[in-house]
Formats: structure tokens, C-alpha cells, sequence
């Protein structure tokens, strides 16, 4: 049976090591960053990019406007597309004015599955009249700082543990190393044999 002593590397002993020692605040350094310093970093790549994403947002709104365009007719072998992970959409003619008395433009653009020839639908437009995906919505921000901060939780954590990783290993490597110059001093005595 195995007795486990608890926090035996922080008390004075003469078996403790400087590596023991070394090993034990590494662990303590460790609990804090998981669970402070990760979770911290993520909230803050999370509102970085909630500020950047919301800033790109408004500067394609800025630059893209919404126009009712009416279905000229689909277009052949058109083959469906999922949008916004809800609905399909086709690719269709699809034709629009931009203002009162202006010539009509046509264009082949996404429309709504169901949609048939006649029908009008929402359509967004460049500077240059030219048929675009909508901008971001509020919500499509959000999830992108979501998984930006949990990202970077990740990250964080990863960098955490093999840091810690890499202590433990030249701890481990330090210590066998004193083993066995504590050994090579003590094998003579026992074994009567020079070195």
C-alpha cells in the first residue's frame, strides 16, 4: 500500500530537492494560469475581436446597400446552397432599379428556395451595383468572438501544460542527474569497489 504525503516538497526535510522545490511552485504556477490567466486571455481575444468583427461589420454596411430585386428565372442546373445554416438557396436572374427612372440592372444572385419567377427578394449591392453576400448580422459577431475567446482559452491552456511539460521534464532530468552523482560517490562504500 502506498502512503501519499501531502504537500511533503514545501516543508523542510533533508530528502527534499531544490528540484522538488522548483516543481512545486511550477504546479502552483500552473493551477493559477489555468484557472486565471486562460480564461482571462480568452475574454480578451473574445472582446478584441467582438470590436474588430463589429468594426468590419459596419464598414460592409457602410459600403453595401439593400435593394428589391424581382426573380427573372433560375438559372439552369442550379444546385442548392445552404445559408445561414437555416435555409437553401439557388442562384437565379435576378433584375433591380436603383432609383426611380434609372435603367434596370440584371445579375445572377442567391435567391430563397421557393422563390419562383415575379417574386421579389432582398438583394445587397456594392458601390459598383454588383450583387454581394449581406453583411454580418449581430449574431454572427457574436459567435465569432465566442470562438475567438475559446480559441484562445485553448491556446492558452496548451501553452500552460507543455510549459509545464517542459519543467517537469529537465526537473526529472536534474534530478536523475544528482541521483547519480549521490550514487557514484555512495557505489564504492557498498560495493567496495574503487572508482
Amino acid at each position: 500500500m502506498r502512503t501519499q504525503v501531502r504537500g511533503w516538497r514545501w516543508r523542510r526535510n533533508p530528502l527534499r530537492r531544490r528540484s522538488d522545490v522548483v516543481e512545486a511552485w511550477t504546479v502552483l504556477a500552473v493551477v493559477v494560469l489555468l484557472l486565471v490567466g486562460a480564461p482571462l486571455a480568452g475574454l480578451a481575444a473574445a472582446r478584441w475581436a467582438h470590436g474588430e468583427a463589429r468594426a468590419a461589420a459596419a464598414a460592409l454596411r457602410a459600403e453595401r446597400r439593400q435593394v428589391e430585386a424581382q426573380v427573372v428565372g433560375r438559372t439552369a442546373r442550379s444546385l442548392p446552397t445552404a445559408r445561414d445554416g437555416e435555409e437553401y438557396a439557388f442562384r437565379a436572374t435576378v433584375r433591380w432599379v436603383e432609383r426611380p427612372g434609372a435603367r434596370p440592372r440584371t445579375a445572377t444572385a442567391r435567391v430563397p428556395d421557393g422563390t419562383h419567377a415575379g417574386d421579389r427578394v432582398p438583394l445587397w449591392v456594392d458601390s459598383h451595383s454588383r450583387p454581394v453576400p449581406p453583411p454580418p448580422s449581430g449574431t454572427a459577431v457574436r459567435e465569432h468572438a465566442f470562438a475567438t475567446g475559446l480559441c484562445a482559452t485553448g491556446g492558452a491552456v496548451a501553452v500552460v501544460l507543455l510549459g509545464h511539460a517542459a519543467v517537469r521534464r529537465a526537473a526529472t532530468r536534474r534530478r536523475l542527474a544528482e541521483w547519480e552523482r549521490a550514487w557514484a560517490r555512495t557505489e564504492p562504500e557498498w560495493t567496495r569497489r574503487q572508482a
